[in-house]
């Protein structure tokens, strides 16, 4: 049944939501960050980061990197994902259940 809710999942759309408010989610999920351009720069959560500038996300195209480690990724639910340590099916359902997407 947990299959089940993964196939119907569609992450194209579900990130279309996420890039609609990416600003916002960026300061939720890394709060030390803040704009500079069109990147959010913040600490990178899942390492011991001390200084902002090698962790970057691209609030136009949702891409993002830290550039200290080579992680990277092309979307908010790979991001997601990343910094709270889980699968990418599992980023996507609990985004699902966030934004009250029951589809």
């Amino acid at each position: 049944m947990r299959k089940k809710n993964i196939k119907h999942i569609d992450f194209a759309a579900l990130n279309a939501v996420c890039m609609s408010r990416l600003e916002g989610l960026l300061a939720t999920w890394l709060p030390d960050g803040e704009l500079q351009g069109r990147e959010w720069v913040s600490l990178n959560p899942t390492r011991a980061d001390k200084h902002r500038g090698s962790f970057r996300i691209n609030v136009n195209t949702g891409r993002w990197a830290d550039f200290a480690t080579s992680d990277k990724g092309s979307d908010p639910i790979s991001l997601y994902a990343y910094v709270n340590g889980l699968s990418q099916s599992r980023a996507a359902l609990e985004l699902k259940q966030q934004f009250g997407i029951s589809t």
